[in-house]
């Protein structure tokens, strides 16, 4: 990378950027730092600064209290001892993070910042750090987890009332975005300038996307990224999620996550392949020599099975992520069984060589937070692998109703998260008991409204 002059010596760390950033700011000088921590819910907080404010060594701080928000901005009173100082943390920043703004008005960077309390040592109940906890684990063992996210998301109808229906945008025909054209090379053409600035907004920031295709639902739209290192993807998660909306949103449309936004359409999940390789040998240990299944590819299968039912609220954290799951959808299965090539099991393992055997994780929602979702699929295989937990067997058909379904809720969702004493101990019990009550006064929350469908069915007729 060609080297810079700077006016200021302190600005040297402008030399140690990924090469995107240089190819981005082609010679221009930053004028804007983001830096930036993905609070529960994975949207972004931070500071801005004029770029000769920022220095990556320096101390900045946000207060914890940010963590005891519920997704409506409400704040919590919960058993931490002098919860309401809201003392600050210490935001650290990671210049291997550093990202283009492309939709910014002048040349501006993003880093993401680790966090860690100010007397030294990882905030515990930061989601960077519950995923590194995790990798760390499999790190002790030689061991190094790969992942491929595949995000889905609906373009839609700028939504201004949130008492109105969400609904399909308008494309380059002039007709409302229909659904069940999966695939449709036409379909995602429809929507061309959104997922044009896509690319490029993804382009200045480095961000790999592998495919774009067509879902099934009406404007519903699917980005698979390529394979590697899990605190990597979930950064670019990260990073993507503000990148659409921003793209969406200079197109006049809208941009949603949500699990479910619109009733009569598929819901959005972020499916997650995932593979272990031997440190030293580079090897999948989901393989033998001889290219048959290991031990350990079926361990992590059984470990998914017994464990991902108690770690179901980080991978479908809301009341709208229970409409997605349906036991008749093969789009959103609400099993955990496991099959080769079989989208009606909440587990599959795709076609591949030896080299590629991975498991496909399809009950995650897209309105997951990538590092908590990550983090909870990776250490439910682990458990597996350290209890060497068989599988059950097979199946060998479509898969609909189970014996043993997901949670139908939040709340039972909940129920089962409290008492999971193994994922506590992997995740950090201090993360999971915020967790635990930040989800719950969001149940309550919702509990507390009274819907659409209520005051039309309800309000005359009883």
């Amino acid at each position: 990378m060609k080297k810079r002059k700077h006016t200021n010596a302190t600005e040297a760390w402008l030399d140690h950027l990924p090469a995107a950033c240089a190819s981005y700011l082609d010679g221009q000088a930053v004028e804007e730092v983001e830096i930036v921590i993905p609070d529960l819910a994975g949207t972004s907080r931070g500071k801005a600064m004029l770029a000769r404010k920022f220095r990556p060594d320096e101390t900045y701080f946000l207060p914890i209290s940010l963590f005891y928000q519920t997704i409506s901005g409400e704040y919590v009173d919960m058993d931490i001892t002098n919860q309401w100082l809201e003392r600050d943390v210490v935001l650290v920043p990671d210049l291997s993070t550093a990202s283009a703004v492309p939709w910014a008005g002048v040349p501006t960077l993003q880093v993401i910042c680790d966090m860690k309390e100010r007397e030294d040592g990882a905030l515990e109940i930061a989601p960077r750090t519950v995923l590194r906890r995790v990798l760390d684990l499999y790190d002790v063992l030689g061991l190094k987890a790969v992942v491929a996210p595949e995000l889905e998301f609906y373009l839609t109808k700028q939504n201004v009332d949130p008492n109105e229906p969400i609904e399909p945008p308008v494309g380059r025909t002039g007709r409302k975005g229909f659904g069940r054209q999966v695939y449709s090379m036409a379909a995602v053409d429809e929507y061309g300038p959104v997922i044009d600035t896509v690319y490029d907004f993804a382009e200045e920031q480095g961000l790999q996307i592998d495919t774009v295709i067509q879902e099934g639902g009406a404007g519903q739209i699917e980005i698979n990224l390529q394979h590697g290192d899990p605190m990597n993807l979930a950064d670019q998660v990260f990073y993507f999620k503000r990148t659409i909306r921003e793209a969406a949103l200079k197109h006049e449309v809208f941009a949603t996550f949500m699990a479910k936004p619109m009733r009569d359409e598929p819901g959005s999940a972020m499916h997650l392949h995932q593979s272990i390789i031997h440190k030293k040998t580079g090897k999948n240990i989901f393989s033998n020599e001889d290219g048959t299944p290991s031990d350990a590819f079926y361990h992590f299968i059984g470990g998914s099975q017994k464990y991902l039912n108690q770690a179901v609220p980080l991978l479908a954290p809301y009341v709208n992520s229970y409409r997605r799951i349906t036991i008749d959808g093969q789009s959103a299965p609400a099993n955990l069984e496991w099959a080769a090539d079989n989208r009606t099991t909440g587990l599959r393992i795709p076609h591949s060589g030896p080299d590629a055997r991975r498991v496909e994780n399809r009950v995650i929602g897209m309105d997951c937070n990538p590092y908590l979702a990550i983090a909870a699929s990776l250490a439910c295989g682990l458990l597996g692998m350290r209890n060497k937990i068989a599988p059950r067997s097979e199946a060998v058909d479509e898969v609909f109703e189970v014996d043993n379904p997901l949670p139908g809720s939040l709340i039972a969702a909940l129920a089962w998260f409290e008492e999971a004493d193994e994922i506590w101990d992997v995740l950090g019990p201090e993360f999971c008991k915020l967790y635990l009550d930040i989800k719950r006064a969001e149940n309550e929350e919702y509990q507390r409204e009274i819907s659409p469908w209520e005051r039309r069915h309800l309000l005359l007729h009883v």
